[in-house]
């Protein structure tokens, strides 16, 4: 097996043991012998527990980047491609702390370790969304003063979002559906986007 396949599996069954059990009840014995490589192939790969946590959410924040990157290169409008934006980075935050099991609650009993991580992560992610921005003013869909301060304020809002999403706080009584108009033209006016192109867009997001 190669050392990148070495080093995946170990990342994975320790995801499996975190979501399980927890962080602080799982061992680095516990990964080794789940993982069947053993002590001395595990403390090649990591110093200590706290670096398999890292590699685990680096992990798990790498899914999210993919998607992001695969929504950027769509081939539909900017202000489409800013909306669904917001809902998949939304969308797969919640269900990585849903498939997390006991290993959720790390993100935010632990939140300096994970911001320690999603730190470049959050750079690659305001490079995408800058990107959909200057596609979106160079076609004159988008009438902005500054792309980067912009960039910073969708990104930041909506990280502040997550929690109230995962946990189903956002909108209280409204479905998801019914929020994508009231999202939508937020953004658009955000953005000074054309807003005849909201109603084909809800379509195309159903």
């Amino acid at each position: 097996m190669s050392i990148s396949k070495t080093r995946a599996k170990l990342v994975e069954v320790a995801r499996e043991l975190f979501a399980r059990k927890g962080i602080e009840s799982t061992t680095m014995n516990d990964i080794a012998q789940a993982s069947g490589k053993g002590r001395r192939t595990l403390y090649t790969y990591f110093r200590s527990k706290e670096e398999v946590f890292y590699a685990v959410i680096e992990g798990e924040l790498e899914l999210l980047s993919q998607k992001m990157d695969a929504v950027a290169a769509m081939n539909v409008e900017p202000i489409e491609k800013v909306f669904r934006l917001i809902y998949t980075h939304l969308r797969v935050i919640r269900e990585t702390v849903s498939r997390n099991g006991s290993l959720r609650a790390e993100f935010f009993r632990n939140i300096w370790m994970v911001e320690k991580v999603r730190k470049a992560f959050d750079e690659e992610e305001k490079q995408i969304l800058q990107r959909v921005l200057t596609e979106g003013a160079e076609q004159g869909k988008f009438h902005l003063a500054h792309i980067g301060l912009m960039t910073d304020i969708i990104h930041y809002t909506v990280r502040g979002l997550e929690v109230p999403y995962i946990y189903d706080r956002l909108g209280e009584g409204l479905t998801e559906e019914e929020t994508y108009p009231i999202v939508l033209d937020i953004v658009s006016k955000a953005l000074g986007a054309d807003e005849s192109l909201t109603n084909e867009i809800l379509q195309q997001t159903k």
